[in-house]
């Protein structure tokens, strides 16, 4: 288990850099009382997390962490369109944006852990109070990071009509978020027939990318950054980082880098899955693969 002094500051750090981002993201924002809209949705994201994790330690459950996760954008998006100018056209389609990826992604994560029973990544986590409250607190890190590009849109106090750069960021937002549900329904749908249960599935878009579901992600987050840009000013630029930080934790933390690990174990020896992956990338959707022979 990770030890006490390593969860602590994992929790310290986690606050550090939120910190760090909520000063640039408050550039030039609204104010409520005198306190930024930007920081106070940043004290909200952790205010969440940590209010979620009593029950989750005591009742040692997982089964709401991600859906958690999704009603604190949710949450995030009402707070700032509420305490800013609810009048520009811009804020309100990234909140539009943000809600309706987040019910969705929220709702399948949901169904697919009663459907499944628990997620085997905190099975050594949940005994372990420091290390289950770090992994909480990196979700209020995760989402106030990833949302913040956005959120300093919303905030900020420039003008913010739908420009060519708004036009662009939907168009590629809605580009990821089709790609993301369509990728996750053909591995439901996969996972769904018994005969595929010690296999891995290599057809429909995961035929062109083994994880095209995290490419969706990763595009509708660049997405929401490119709509965001005309609405931020000075040091709220720093929140253009946010599609940077998804792409890190996607492919280097908790996503494509334990996934693949996961697999190799599994299917190391199994020469249609090492086909699969010498013909097929891990990320960015290659079709001029497809027409390599790989074994059924």
């Amino acid at each position: 288990m990770a030890g006490k002094s390593t969860s602590v500051l994992g929790i310290f750090i986690s606050i550090g850099i939120a910190a760090v981002m909520a000063v640039a993201g408050s550039d030039g924002g609204a104010r409520v009382v005198g306190l930024p809209v930007f920081v106070l949705c940043g004290i909200l994201a952790f205010t969440i997390q940590w209010l979620s994790f009593i029950p989750a330690y005591i009742f040692q459950t997982e089964k709401y962490y991600d859906l958690t996760g999704s009603l604190t954008y949710i949450s995030l998006a009402l707070l700032a369109l509420a305490l800013s100018d609810v009048t520009q056209p811009g804020s309100v389609l990234i909140v539009f944006m943000v809600i309706v990826w987040a019910v969705r992604l929220g709702s399948f994560l949901f169904m697919r852990i009663r459907a499944d029973g628990s997620d085997v990544r905190f099975n050594k986590i949940k005994p372990d109070f420091f290390w289950f409250l770090m992994t909480w607190t990196l979700q209020g890190l995760w989402v106030f990071v990833t949302f913040s590009a956005g959120l300093a849109a919303i905030t900020s106090a420039q003008p913010y009509p739908v420009d060519g750069f708004v036009l662009a960021g939907t168009t590629v937002w809605a580009l990821g978020f089709i790609i993301e549900v369509i990728a996750d329904r053909q591995k439901r749908n996969f996972r769904a027939v018994a005969a595929n249960e010690n296999t891995f599935i290599q057809h429909g878009l995961w035929k062109y990318s083994r994880h095209p579901n995290y490419f969706g992600e990763i595009l509708l987050w660049c997405g929401i950054a490119l709509a965001a840009y005309p609405a931020l000013s000075g040091w709220q630029h720093l929140t253009l980082i946010s599609p940077v930080f998804v792409f890190l934790l996607l492919t280097q933390v908790s996503g494509i880098k334990m996934l693949e690990a996961r697999a190799r174990k599994r299917w190391g020896d199994d020469e249609a899955y090492l086909a699969y992956l010498s013909h097929t990338p891990a990320l960015i959707p290659n079709p001029l693969r497809v027409g390599v022979k790989r074994p059924d």
